[in-house]
Protein backbone atom coordinates (compact mmCIF):
# COMPACT_ATOMS: atom_id res chain seq x y z
CA UNK A 1 0.00 0.00 0.00
CA UNK A 2 2.85 2.27 0.94
CA UNK A 3 4.69 1.66 -2.31
CA UNK A 4 1.30 2.22 -4.30
CA UNK A 5 1.23 6.04 -2.45
CA UNK A 6 4.85 6.84 -3.70
CA UNK A 7 4.04 5.64 -6.85
CA UNK A 8 0.78 8.04 -6.58
CA UNK A 9 2.88 10.76 -5.32
CA UNK A 10 5.91 11.06 -8.14
CA UNK A 11 3.37 10.45 -10.92
CA UNK A 12 1.70 13.33 -9.69
CA UNK A 13 5.06 15.52 -8.96
CA UNK A 14 6.09 14.74 -12.50
CA UNK A 15 4.82 16.89 -15.27
CA UNK A 16 2.74 14.87 -17.82
CA UNK A 17 3.85 15.29 -21.62
CA UNK A 18 0.25 17.42 -22.48
CA UNK A 19 0.61 19.64 -18.74
CA UNK A 20 0.43 23.38 -19.16
CA UNK A 21 4.43 23.95 -18.72
CA UNK A 22 5.15 21.28 -21.55
CA UNK A 23 2.73 22.78 -23.69
CA UNK A 24 3.80 26.63 -23.21
CA UNK A 25 7.24 25.20 -24.04
CA UNK A 26 6.24 23.80 -27.25
CA UNK A 27 4.21 27.22 -28.50
CA UNK A 28 7.38 29.29 -27.51
CA UNK A 29 9.62 27.02 -29.76
CA UNK A 30 7.17 26.95 -32.30
CA UNK A 31 6.46 31.50 -31.75
CA UNK A 32 10.02 31.23 -32.13
CA UNK A 33 10.52 29.56 -35.25
CA UNK A 34 7.45 30.92 -36.82
CA UNK A 35 9.72 34.35 -36.20
CA UNK A 36 12.96 32.89 -37.64
CA UNK A 37 10.74 32.25 -40.80
CA UNK A 38 9.00 35.26 -41.07
CA UNK A 39 12.19 36.53 -40.88
CA UNK A 40 14.66 34.95 -42.84
CA UNK A 41 12.44 33.29 -45.06
CA UNK A 42 12.57 35.41 -48.25
CA UNK A 43 16.47 35.18 -47.74
CA UNK A 44 16.49 31.44 -47.82
CA UNK A 45 14.23 31.00 -50.42
CA UNK A 46 16.42 33.12 -52.44
CA UNK A 47 19.29 31.42 -51.71
CA UNK A 48 17.67 27.89 -52.45
CA UNK A 49 16.37 28.83 -55.93
CA UNK A 50 19.72 30.30 -56.88
CA UNK A 51 21.53 26.93 -55.72
CA UNK A 52 18.59 24.78 -57.38
CA UNK A 53 18.31 27.33 -60.45
CA UNK A 54 22.21 27.29 -61.34
CA UNK A 55 22.18 23.37 -60.81
CA UNK A 56 19.73 22.50 -63.16
CA UNK A 57 19.78 25.53 -65.51
CA UNK A 58 17.07 27.45 -64.84
CA UNK A 59 19.98 30.39 -64.72
CA UNK A 60 22.97 30.41 -66.76
CA UNK A 61 26.04 28.80 -64.36
CA UNK A 62 28.40 30.75 -66.14
CA UNK A 63 26.86 34.31 -64.80
CA UNK A 64 25.32 32.83 -62.27
CA UNK A 65 27.50 29.93 -60.95
CA UNK A 66 25.89 27.34 -57.74
CA UNK A 67 26.14 28.69 -54.23
CA UNK A 68 28.73 25.68 -53.03
CA UNK A 69 31.15 26.61 -55.93
CA UNK A 70 30.84 30.13 -54.58
CA UNK A 71 31.35 29.01 -50.76
CA UNK A 72 34.38 26.69 -52.07
CA UNK A 73 36.20 29.87 -53.83
CA UNK A 74 35.52 31.95 -50.56
CA UNK A 75 37.06 29.14 -48.60
CA UNK A 76 40.28 28.86 -50.55
CA UNK A 77 40.25 32.52 -50.54
CA UNK A 78 40.70 32.72 -46.96
CA UNK A 79 42.25 29.60 -46.31
CA UNK A 80 45.26 30.73 -48.91
CA UNK A 81 45.18 34.21 -47.47
CA UNK A 82 44.72 35.88 -50.41
CA UNK A 83 40.98 36.97 -49.22
CA UNK A 84 42.37 37.69 -45.67
CA UNK A 85 45.09 40.19 -47.14
CA UNK A 86 42.10 42.14 -49.01
CA UNK A 87 39.73 42.34 -46.50
CA UNK A 88 42.37 44.15 -44.16
CA UNK A 89 43.53 46.32 -46.73
CA UNK A 90 40.20 47.50 -47.16
CA UNK A 91 39.29 47.73 -43.83
CA UNK A 92 42.36 49.94 -43.48
CA UNK A 93 40.99 52.19 -45.79
CA UNK A 94 37.22 52.39 -45.12
CA UNK A 95 38.33 52.75 -41.52
CA UNK A 96 40.51 56.07 -41.68
CA UNK A 97 37.89 57.34 -43.74
CA UNK A 98 35.36 56.55 -41.60
CA UNK A 99 36.99 57.52 -38.48
CA UNK A 100 38.10 60.88 -39.61
CA UNK A 101 34.26 61.40 -41.07
CA UNK A 102 33.54 60.74 -37.06
CA UNK A 103 36.05 63.58 -35.69
CA UNK A 104 35.30 66.31 -37.94
CA UNK A 105 31.82 65.43 -38.52
CA UNK A 106 30.25 64.75 -35.00
CA UNK A 107 31.83 68.11 -33.16
CA UNK A 108 30.96 70.23 -36.27
CA UNK A 109 27.70 69.43 -36.47
CA UNK A 110 27.05 69.76 -32.68
CA UNK A 111 28.82 73.76 -33.00
CA UNK A 112 26.71 74.25 -35.92
CA UNK A 113 23.31 72.80 -34.62
CA UNK A 114 23.46 75.01 -31.50
CA UNK A 115 24.90 78.26 -33.14
CA UNK A 116 21.82 78.90 -35.87
CA UNK A 117 24.04 81.69 -37.39
CA UNK A 118 27.16 79.72 -38.36
CA UNK A 119 24.40 76.64 -39.74
CA UNK A 120 22.45 79.44 -41.72
CA UNK A 121 25.74 80.45 -42.94
CA UNK A 122 27.65 77.18 -44.04
CA UNK A 123 24.32 75.43 -44.94
CA UNK A 124 23.79 76.76 -48.92
CA UNK A 125 27.65 75.02 -49.59
CA UNK A 126 26.57 72.35 -47.73
CA UNK A 127 23.97 71.12 -49.05
CA UNK A 128 25.80 72.19 -52.46
CA UNK A 129 28.93 69.80 -51.91
CA UNK A 130 26.36 66.70 -50.54
CA UNK A 131 24.53 67.26 -54.02
CA UNK A 132 27.72 66.47 -55.68
CA UNK A 133 28.49 63.17 -56.06
CA UNK A 134 32.00 61.80 -54.56
CA UNK A 135 32.55 59.78 -57.60
CA UNK A 136 32.39 62.55 -60.03
CA UNK A 137 34.92 64.36 -57.57
CA UNK A 138 37.23 61.29 -58.05
CA UNK A 139 38.75 62.10 -61.00
CA UNK A 140 39.74 65.89 -59.23
CA UNK A 141 41.04 64.34 -56.40
CA UNK A 142 43.23 61.76 -58.25
CA UNK A 143 44.92 64.81 -59.74
CA UNK A 144 45.03 66.96 -56.20
CA UNK A 145 46.06 63.47 -54.68
CA UNK A 146 47.56 61.03 -57.08
CA UNK A 147 46.80 57.59 -57.74
CA UNK A 148 47.63 56.16 -54.16
CA UNK A 149 46.16 56.05 -50.82
CA UNK A 150 45.26 59.12 -50.38
CA UNK A 151 42.75 59.44 -53.46
CA UNK A 152 41.26 56.70 -51.82
CA UNK A 153 40.62 57.06 -48.52
CA UNK A 154 39.58 60.77 -49.57
CA UNK A 155 36.90 59.83 -51.61
CA UNK A 156 35.31 57.48 -48.86
CA UNK A 157 35.58 59.99 -46.64
CA UNK A 158 34.22 62.76 -48.65
CA UNK A 159 31.12 60.42 -48.94
CA UNK A 160 30.75 59.44 -45.02
CA UNK A 161 31.09 63.18 -43.84
CA UNK A 162 27.46 63.69 -44.98
CA UNK A 163 25.74 61.44 -43.46
CA UNK A 164 27.09 62.09 -40.36
CA UNK A 165 27.17 65.62 -39.97
CA UNK A 166 23.63 66.51 -41.27
CA UNK A 167 22.54 63.88 -39.03
CA UNK A 168 24.20 65.51 -36.01
CA UNK A 169 22.81 69.26 -36.94
CA UNK A 170 19.13 67.67 -37.40
CA UNK A 171 19.39 65.84 -33.78
CA UNK A 172 20.82 69.03 -32.21
CA UNK A 173 18.10 70.91 -33.81
CA UNK A 174 15.39 68.77 -32.90
CA UNK A 175 16.08 68.58 -28.63
CA UNK A 176 13.08 69.77 -27.04
CA UNK A 177 13.40 73.81 -26.21
CA UNK A 178 11.70 73.00 -22.80
CA UNK A 179 14.13 70.75 -21.66
CA UNK A 180 16.49 73.10 -22.01
CA UNK A 181 14.92 75.68 -20.65
CA UNK A 182 13.90 73.98 -17.66
CA UNK A 183 17.98 72.89 -17.25
CA UNK A 184 18.50 76.79 -17.46
CA UNK A 185 15.79 77.64 -15.34
CA UNK A 186 17.66 75.44 -12.68
CA UNK A 187 20.70 77.40 -12.57
CA UNK A 188 22.57 74.88 -15.16
CA UNK A 189 25.54 76.46 -16.87
CA UNK A 190 25.61 76.61 -20.73
CA UNK A 191 28.48 73.72 -20.50
CA UNK A 192 26.06 71.62 -18.59
CA UNK A 193 23.19 72.00 -20.52
CA UNK A 194 25.59 70.78 -23.63
CA UNK A 195 26.47 67.53 -21.66
CA UNK A 196 23.60 66.42 -19.76
CA UNK A 197 20.47 67.84 -22.38
CA UNK A 198 21.67 68.61 -26.04
CA UNK A 199 24.15 65.76 -26.65
CA UNK A 200 22.27 62.96 -24.92
CA UNK A 201 18.99 63.64 -27.12
CA UNK A 202 21.11 64.16 -29.91
CA UNK A 203 22.78 60.65 -29.96
CA UNK A 204 19.82 58.45 -31.53
CA UNK A 205 19.88 60.39 -34.32
CA UNK A 206 23.75 60.77 -34.55
CA UNK A 207 23.91 57.08 -34.71
CA UNK A 208 21.45 57.37 -37.59
CA UNK A 209 24.18 59.08 -39.20
CA UNK A 210 26.85 56.90 -38.13
CA UNK A 211 24.80 53.64 -40.02
CA UNK A 212 24.72 55.24 -42.91
CA UNK A 213 28.08 56.55 -43.33
CA UNK A 214 28.91 52.76 -42.38
CA UNK A 215 27.59 52.12 -45.38
CA UNK A 216 28.43 54.46 -47.66
CA UNK A 217 31.86 54.01 -46.88
CA UNK A 218 31.79 50.30 -48.21
CA UNK A 219 29.76 51.54 -51.00
CA UNK A 220 32.63 53.70 -52.08
CA UNK A 221 35.15 51.54 -51.11
CA UNK A 222 34.44 49.32 -54.05
CA UNK A 223 34.33 52.17 -56.41
CA UNK A 224 37.87 53.62 -55.22
CA UNK A 225 39.33 49.97 -55.19
CA UNK A 226 38.20 49.38 -58.52
CA UNK A 227 40.49 52.07 -60.15
CA UNK A 228 44.44 52.62 -59.69
CA UNK A 229 44.58 49.43 -57.00
CA UNK A 230 46.05 46.41 -57.23
CA UNK A 231 44.65 44.96 -53.40
CA UNK A 232 41.60 45.33 -51.69
CA UNK A 233 37.89 43.41 -51.75
CA UNK A 234 36.53 45.69 -54.96
CA UNK A 235 39.81 45.17 -56.35
CA UNK A 236 39.28 41.12 -56.00
CA UNK A 237 35.72 41.94 -57.53
CA UNK A 238 37.03 43.53 -60.76
CA UNK A 239 40.23 41.45 -61.35
CA UNK A 240 38.31 38.26 -60.74
CA UNK A 241 35.78 39.12 -63.53
CA UNK A 242 38.42 40.28 -65.81
CA UNK A 243 39.57 36.77 -65.51
CA UNK A 244 36.71 35.39 -65.79
CA UNK A 245 36.76 33.62 -62.41
CA UNK A 246 32.83 34.11 -61.89
CA UNK A 247 32.92 32.19 -58.33
CA UNK A 248 35.62 34.20 -56.88
CA UNK A 249 33.79 37.05 -57.59
CA UNK A 250 30.32 36.47 -56.20
CA UNK A 251 32.96 35.39 -52.89
CA UNK A 252 34.21 39.32 -52.83
CA UNK A 253 30.74 40.25 -52.92
CA UNK A 254 29.58 38.73 -50.74
CA UNK A 255 32.31 39.22 -48.33
CA UNK A 256 31.45 42.62 -48.55
CA UNK A 257 27.95 42.34 -47.88
CA UNK A 258 29.39 40.33 -44.72
CA UNK A 259 31.58 43.66 -43.84
CA UNK A 260 28.38 45.91 -43.86
CA UNK A 261 26.13 43.46 -41.87
CA UNK A 262 28.60 43.45 -39.00
CA UNK A 263 29.48 47.23 -39.12
CA UNK A 264 25.34 48.02 -38.89
CA UNK A 265 25.33 45.33 -36.15
CA UNK A 266 28.35 46.64 -34.14
CA UNK A 267 26.61 50.19 -34.42
CA UNK A 268 22.95 49.03 -33.54
CA UNK A 269 24.43 47.41 -30.36
CA UNK A 270 25.86 49.95 -29.48
CA UNK A 271 23.48 52.80 -29.70
CA UNK A 272 21.30 50.25 -27.83
CA UNK A 273 23.97 50.26 -24.70
CA UNK A 274 24.06 54.14 -24.81
CA UNK A 275 20.29 54.80 -25.66
CA UNK A 276 18.58 52.65 -23.11
CA UNK A 277 16.83 55.18 -22.27
CA UNK A 278 15.10 55.89 -25.82
CA UNK A 279 14.14 52.63 -26.11
CA UNK A 280 12.88 52.48 -22.63
CA UNK A 281 10.50 55.50 -23.40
Amino acid sequence: MRRSEDMTLQSLDTPAVGSPPARALVARAGQGARSVAARYGVLASFLILWQVGSTVGWLNPTVFPPLDLILAALWDGLVSGALIDDIAISLQRSGLAFAAAVGLGIPLGLFMGQIRAVERALDPILQFFRQTSALALYPVFILLLGLGEASKVFVIFWATLFPILLATIGGVKEVDRKLIEMARTYGAARRTVFLRVVLPASVPSIFVGLRLSATTALLLLIAAEMIGANRGLGFQVMNAQYNFQIPLMFAAIFLLALLGLAANFTLVTLQRRLCRWADAS
